[in-house]
């Protein structure tokens, strides 16, 4: 077996008192405008307040939307531009931001070719939440999207030499008549950073009580599928310069989060998107189970506090390796047949067989007359041992935070340019609407990763 890739942060002595740009956060938005901010020629340096790299990024498991691409056709699935905007601003609540929409769905393609082009191949294809169509891209190995996309980034920045420095956190960023001139950080002892360039890819603030405290107190008791660095620090930094904040009561809560454990783990869309169906405590079905997040969640929701279960077969679990971690953590319960399974999880083993039998005729019809589900209807639920993941929701992703336009430059409150910053990744708001559709995040991050990496280039130049 090839040796595991382990990267090495850079030792604090190492730190110079000037960069090029410099970009907070290390996760997959971080990561891509280092690079692309390194291959057009310019000194970058990332600073992640955490120990360990890759933010959110790490935990991202379904995979990344784009259409028109050369993956699609491959597969014969033929896109448009304009089906991925129209779905996902339907999604959204006809909320999105056009202009950021607009970019974000005619740049998927070229990142996913930028991507290609340093060997990450996002070749085999599923579908989520609130979309008609194959456009969300994932390796064939079906490993999850995130950890993938982190470790083969980090080969390009230790490739590179493009020095990053974990246990740094930026308390301050300085400027000057509007402009941005440096930053202030803290490690082992105080740092100053000359720069003219500033990128926030910090991520959003799901795991920040006080911002979740602020705008959405009613989510407080509810667990999150965030890493603990999620505190929305990248966004206080710049409201200290007078940047607007836009849609920030919007927070998505993901409907399918195990939680029995004292670590709360998110089941992918992947798994309903391959042919899993979601059963209450009766083994019914009760919901359209690729609706969107904010329409599964609030089914859910409805069942009183109970949470709900994600059945699915062994053909489902070959599709979907991320279950192959699940399992191994101890969230998937098993049954030879159907009714061992019902009595595994404590439903009724008749209405779970009626169930799935009902579900396996509306695959071979095409036809879900019970909820209209239309989508991830490959596969029936027929191929045994069984097997079955107790979820229910929690806080998963912020739609809201900095205000920017579509060359990721941060607006402030008057919707002028702060100059030298700018910001990408889950820390920008405006782009999802009120309800951020799977597979859109990753492609965010490297959409609007590159957009930032390019932008500084052109600002400095």
């Amino acid at each position: 077996m090839a040796n595991k890739f382990i990267f090495k942060p850079n030792k604090i002595d190492e730190l110079k008192d000037h960069y090029d740009v410099v970009i907070v956060g290390s996760g997959g938005a971080g990561l891509t405008s280092a690079i692309q901010a390194y291959e057009l020629g310019l000194s970058p340096v990332i600073l992640e307040k955490m120990d360990k790299i890759g933010g959110n990024t790490n935990r991202a498991s379904s995979g990344m939307n784009a259409a028109e691409t050369f993956v699609q056709l491959n597969h014969h699935i033929v896109d448009s531009f304009q089906e991925f905007y129209d779905e996902t601003f339907i999604g959204g609540g006809k909320q999105n931001n056009p202009e950021l929409l607009k970019f974000f769905t005619e740049h998927g393609a070229l990142a996913i070719d930028w991507l290609d082009q340093h060997g990450l191949k996002l070749d085999d294809l599923t579908i989520t939440g609130g979309m008609k169509t194959m456009r969300t891209h994932r390796p064939s190995s079906l490993m999850p999207i995130g950890g993938y996309l982190v470790t083969e980034l980090l080969k390009y920045v230790e490739k590179y030499q493009i020095p990053l420095f974990d246990n740094v956190k930026v308390t301050d960023i300085l400027s000057d008549n509007g402009q941005v001139t440096g930053i202030k950080a803290e490690s082992d002892r105080e740092i100053e950073i000359k720069t003219s360039a500033v990128i926030l890819a910090t991520g959003g603030f799901g795991a920040g009580k006080d911002l979740l405290a602020q705008y959405r107190s009613d989510l407080l008791n509810l667990r999150t599928t965030n890493q603990p660095g999620a505190t929305g620090d990248g966004i206080k930094l710049a409201q200290k310069l007078g940047a607007q904040l836009v849609d920030m009561e919007q927070v998505q809560v993901h409907p399918t989060v195990q939680q029995d454990t004292p670590h709360a783990y998110l089941i992918g869309e992947a798994v309903r998107g391959e042919g899993a169906i979601l059963v209450n405590n009766n083994g019914t079905r009760f919901v359209n189970e690729l609706d969107t997040r904010k329409n599964v969640t609030q089914a859910i929701d409805d069942l009183g506090g109970t949470g709900a279960y994600l059945i699915f077969d062994t053909d489902i679990r070959k599709r979907v390796k991320a279950i192959e971690f699940y399992d191994h953590v101890g969230l998937v319960k098993t049954g030879q047949t159907l009714s061992q399974l019902a009595a595994e999880i404590k439903v009724d083993a008749n209405e779970l067989e009626k169930t799935v039998a009902n579900w396996n005729q509306a695959v071979k019809a095409q036809q879900d007359s019970e909820f209209n589900r239309t989508t991830g209807m490959e596969r029936d639920i027929s191929d045994g041992p069984f097997f079955a993941i107790h979820i229910a929701p929690a806080v998963h992703y912020t739609m809201g935070g900095l205000k920017i336009n579509d060359k990721t430059q941060v607006l402030n409150t008057d919707n002028k340019v702060i100059k030298g910053l700018f910001a990408a990744g889950e820390i920008a708001g405006g782009l999802h609407g009120n309800n951020r559709i799977g597979g859109n995040s990753i492609a965010e991050t490297v959409v609007f990763g590159r957009q930032a990496g390019q932008q500084v280039y052109k600002y400095l130049h």
